[in-house]
């Protein structure tokens, strides 16, 4: 590792480069964290809204619960260097989500 810090993204304004800047080690992970979490979730938002309608006449699958609408996908998300799935759907500007266990990776 450098004994120079890094240079930031040119397209970051300079607020946000001086806010970050002069954080300490811990909030800047957490920071790192946060804005992984929020571009995952941004992006999900994206797929979810490019889904054609015709989705929603699938065959529901036989794991869906029935709080769960056929429209759902399963994501993972990875909490605490663990790994879970959950079923993720929109309701109107929201995005709902619903727990559906562990990932198995064996």
């Amino acid at each position: 590792m450098s004994d120079e810090p890094p240079t930031p993204p040119t397209n970051l304004p300079s607020e946000v480069v001086n806010a970050l800047n002069e954080s300490p080690p811990n909030r800047l992970r957490d920071v790192a964290r946060y804005a992984e979490e929020l571009a995952e979730h941004k992006e999900r938002e994206v797929r979810l809204e490019e889904e054609p309608p015709e989705r929603e006449l699938e065959k529901r699958p036989d794991d869906l619960p029935d709080d769960v609408p056929t429209k759902a996908t399963i994501t993972i998300k990875e909490i605490n260097d663990n790994r879970y799935y959950y079923w993720q759907w929109r309701e109107g500007d929201k995005i709902k989500s619903k727990y559906k266990g562990p990932v198995n990776d064996n």
